[in-house]
């Protein structure tokens, strides 16, 4: 097998992530359009000369409504990304109730930091806390400014030092990929169509429960109601759809970057033994379950939920955005 280096597998794998990012706008283009044609399909239903409706779509109807709302398609999307984009540290921060640890409050976590960071010539990141005694940590941000390393307080309290710098390794490795740039504007893109989703599914909540239902509106406002219901349908059919394949795109981007974040946690902190000790300890007891929201988990260094059984335990594989912690735990002990 041909050897790759670090620096070469960081440059496939962040363009790979870039083909992948491009996806997301792609993605949610293609949704609009299948909304479109689904609509032009059953809006355009006429009686054949036996009574049966007959559905067709007019692909250039379809075309011209569609051309006409990409700019505002692209405007909005444009204007969410860039909201979101720049207040994505206070998102992270509410997602996951962390606070600022000050060097005061824990002088033995800037030093570990400040060491690692001046063996690999990097600035200093911004230090986060989560009042968890579980264990668990990450890293975010898309610049020096907002570059963050966050830890729970109970891997502070529970991993030793070694452990502690192949952990902070492992996560400052991620900000000098910058994984965490491409990480949280995939949280962005997933977060745009997963608000879409709910959005639709809320108003088909309405409809079915609150519209249609008034007595004045007779055959017609029935009629109406339950033209309103398939078309939400079709939008929360489309959702889901493009949902689904976020979700593909989002574990592509961050499964191989787990593995050289572990490299690279192992050579910073000059012990893979010791950062493959905290991986088994966190595995054992991962905290931050109680952040719900599956775009945010992926920052972490271990799944809150990756050591459940059964049919869960094969689904979160099957789209987890991490690998096997047993698998990484098994790789850095060989070295």
């Amino acid at each position: 097998m041909k050897y790759v280096g670090m620096a070469t597998q960081i440059r496939r794998n962040n363009i790979m992530s870039m083909l992948l990012l491009l996806m997301f706008p792609v993605i949610i283009l293609g949704m609009v359009w299948v909304f479109l044609a689904l609509l032009n399909y059953f809006g355009n239903g006429y009686y054949d000369q036996y009574g049966n409706v007959v559905h067709q779509l007019d692909a250039a109807t379809v075309n011209y409504y569609f051309v006409t709302t990409i700019p505002w398609v692209i405007g909005g999307v444009a204007l969410w990304f860039l909201i979101a984009y720049f207040s994505n540290v206070s998102m992270i921060q509410q997602a996951t109730g962390s606070r600022p640890l000050t060097r005061k409050e824990n002088p033995r976590i800037y030093n570990i930091v400040e060491n690692l960071c001046m063996s690999c010539g990097m600035d200093m990141p911004n230090i986060n806390i989560v009042d968890d005694p579980q264990l668990n940590a990450f890293a975010s941000g898309i610049n020096n400014k907002s570059y963050t390393v966050t830890l729970t307080s109970g891997i502070i309290d529970r991993l030793n030092d070694s452990e502690l710098a192949g952990v902070i390794g492992h996560e400052l490795t991620h900000i000098r990929n910058r994984d965490t740039r491409l990480l949280i504007t995939s949280v962005i893109f997933v977060g745009i169509i997963s608000t879409v989703m709910s959005l639709v599914v809320r108003m088909m909540y309405n409809v079915m429960w609150f519209g249609g239902g008034n007595s004045r509106s007779g055959s017609n406002g029935k009629g109406n109601g339950l033209s309103i219901i398939v078309i939400l349908l079709v939008g929360a059919v489309c959702c889901a759809i493009a949902y689904f394949f976020t979700l593909i795109t989002r574990f592509a981007i961050s499964r191989k970057r787990e593995y050289m974040a572990d490299a690279g946690g192992a050579e910073l902190c000059g012990d893979p033994l010791a950062l493959a000790s905290a991986l088994r300890k966190i595995s054992s007891d991962p905290g931050l379950d109680n952040v719900k929201r599956e775009d945010v988990a992926q920052l972490f260094i271990v799944r809150p939920d990756q050591m459940s059984t059964g049919l869960m335990s094969f689904m979160n594989s099957l789209f987890s955005t991490h690998p096997d912690t047993e698998k990484r735990i098994e790789i850095l002990e060989q070295f």
